[in-house]
C-alpha cells in the first residue's frame, strides 16, 4: 500500500448529503441529495448538469441493476423536481447502495463517494461483451473545496480526484482504474472580486493535495466496504430438482 500522510479529518461541514426515498418500478429506491446552496460552481462529468457552471445541488440517484432507460436526463429531472431540486444542479446515477456512501476529509476539503465495483476495468482495455444485467456498480465522487478555483483549476481538480481514485483502488487490491460508468463532481466557491481565485488544482497544489487525500480516503473505504458486502452477501439457493 502507498505511504501517504495520515488524512487530517475534520467534522463534516460542507458535505451533508441526506438520503431520500421514492417509489419506482414497484420498489422503494433511494437517492442522496446535497443542497449546496448559492455561491458554488461545479465541474462534473454527469449527464445532468455536467460541464462547468454554477450549480446549487447534487442528486446521486440509485437505480436498478441493468438500468436501460434511454432518457437518463429526463429521469433525473423527474426525480429532482418533487424533491424541490430546481434550477441548475448535477444529477448522478448508480446501481450501488447509496446509503453506504463513504466520507473523506482533509483540512476543509471533503469527499462523499458511493462505490460499486461490479465491473472493474482498465481504462484502456477492450470491453468484453457481458450477457445479462451487469452487477451493481459505478463509483461516483462528489467533493467540495472551500475556496474559489479558476476554470482551469477545476478541470485539473477533476483529474486529481480521478488519480486519487485509481490509487485507492490499487491499494484496496483491485486491478483496475475504475468501472465503465464512473462519474465525478467537484464543487468550489464561485470566484468574485473580493475572493482570491486559486489557479492550480493539481495533486501538489494546496487545494489539490487536500482534495487528493480526501478522495483517496473515501474511495479506499468504499472499495474495502464494497468487497466485504459482495463476499458476505448470501447467495440464493440453487433451484430444486424437478
Amino acid at each position: 500500500m502507498s505511504t501517504l500522510p495520515r488524512p487530517r479529518e475534520t467534522p463534516a461541514e460542507l458535505l451533508r448529503p441526506r438520503t431520500v426515498w421514492r417509489d419506482e418500478d414497484g420498489t422503494r429506491r433511494r437517492a442522496l441529495v446535497w443542497r449546496a446552496g448559492p455561491d458554488w460552481q461545479m465541474a462534473s462529468s454527469a449527464l445532468l448538469g455536467g460541464g462547468i457552471g454554477e450549480r446549487a445541488w447534487v442528486l446521486n440517484l440509485q437505480v436498478r441493476p441493468g438500468y436501460d432507460r434511454m432518457d437518463p436526463v429526463a429521469h433525473l429531472t423527474e426525480v429532482a423536481a418533487p424533491l424541490g431540486l430546481t434550477g441548475a444542479g448535477v444529477g448522478l446515477m448508480t446501481a450501488a447502495d447509496v446509503t453506504a456512501w463513504t466520507h473523506g476529509a482533509d483540512e476543509g476539503v471533503e469527499a462523499a463517494v458511493t462505490t460499486g465495483i461490479g465491473i472493474p476495468t482498465w481504462a484502456a482495455a477492450p470491453v468484453p461483451g457481458r450477457p445479462g444485467a451487469p452487477p451493481p456498480g459505478t463509483i461516483n465522487i462528489l467533493a467540495a473545496i472551500p475556496a474559489a478555483l479558476s476554470d482551469a483549476a477545476l478541470i485539473n481538480a477533476v483529474a486529481t480526484a480521478t488519480e486519487a481514485k485509481v490509487q485507492a483502488l490499487l491499494d484496496a487490491g483491485y486491478a483496475c482504474t475504475g468501472t465503465p460508468s464512473d462519474a465525478v463532481c467537484i464543487a468550489a466557491h464561485t470566484p468574485n472580486p473580493s475572493r482570491p481565485t486559486e489557479p492550480f488544482g493539481g495533486p501538489r497544489s494546496l487545494w489539490g493535495a487536500r482534495l487528493a487525500r480526501a478522495v483517496y480516503t473515501a474511495v479506499l473505504r468504499g472499495a474495502l466496504d464494497d468487497r466485504h458486502r459482495r463476499h458476505t452477501t448470501p447467495k440464493p439457493p440453487p433451484p430444486r430438482e424437478p
